[in-house]
């Protein structure tokens, strides 16, 4: 049987700097001529796109500014869906914490415009443990204004049972959202 043969030990070997390479470098350190090899490698009409900022409450993927008590901002369907299944602490028992449901202006003139099929909704919606929050831009879409509100803060989780709106938040950055399937809350906390 033959003996394998033994490498270098990596640890033990130092590394060598010589001559030249010390010359070289004092040549590029020290040369005020010396050309700017990024700036030619680029092409005159590129421009350089930065992507968004990253919010200072991220670390990495984990929300700091996410905590209990819970924000949670809640569509018009969400109201509608939890009285038809008759959920009554269903958003508790989701999060394990207290919640404070949070409703904007455009989600209440949505419900305001929806009549009568959503009078109910609307009565629970006016109850005073219901946080409004006034909106300042034009119209009443209620769906993209959650969006914005959502990934502009981030201290809120978006409730909703809507899958466009599911989806249109579900950038790296965008908000939490609890949503409900059969008669239980279901949260998809990223």
């Amino acid at each position: 049987m033959g003996r394998a043969k033994k490498g270098p030990k990596f640890a033990a070997m130092k590394k060598i700097i010589t001559s030249k390479a010390i010359k070289n470098y004092k040549e590029e350190a020290l040369n005020p001529n010396k050309k700017n090899l990024y700036k030619e490698k680029l092409p005159r009409n590129v421009q350089v796109f930065s992507g968004p900022n990253v919010p200072s409450a991220l670390f990495f993927k984990y929300n700091t500014g996410l905590g209990p008590p819970y924000n949670v901002l809640v569509d018009t369907n969400f109201i509608n869906f939890s009285i038809q299944n008759k959920v009554k602490k269903g958003m508790m028992d989701c999060l394990y914490a207290k919640c404070t449901p949070c409703i904007t202006d455009c989600v209440m003139a949505e419900l305001e415009k929806l009549g009568d099929k959503y009078r109910v909704a609307l009565r629970i919606a006016k109850d005073p443990r219901f946080e409004r929050l006034p909106c300042v831009h034009k119209g009443t879409y209620a769906d993209d204004c959650l969006v914005e509100r959502g990934t502009q803060h981030r201290c809120y989780i978006v409730a909703t049972c809507d899958r466009d709106l599911k989806r249109n938040s579900q950038d790296p950055w965008s908000a939490n959202h609890v949503y409900h399937t059969a008669q239980i809350f279901n949260r998809e906390i990223a």
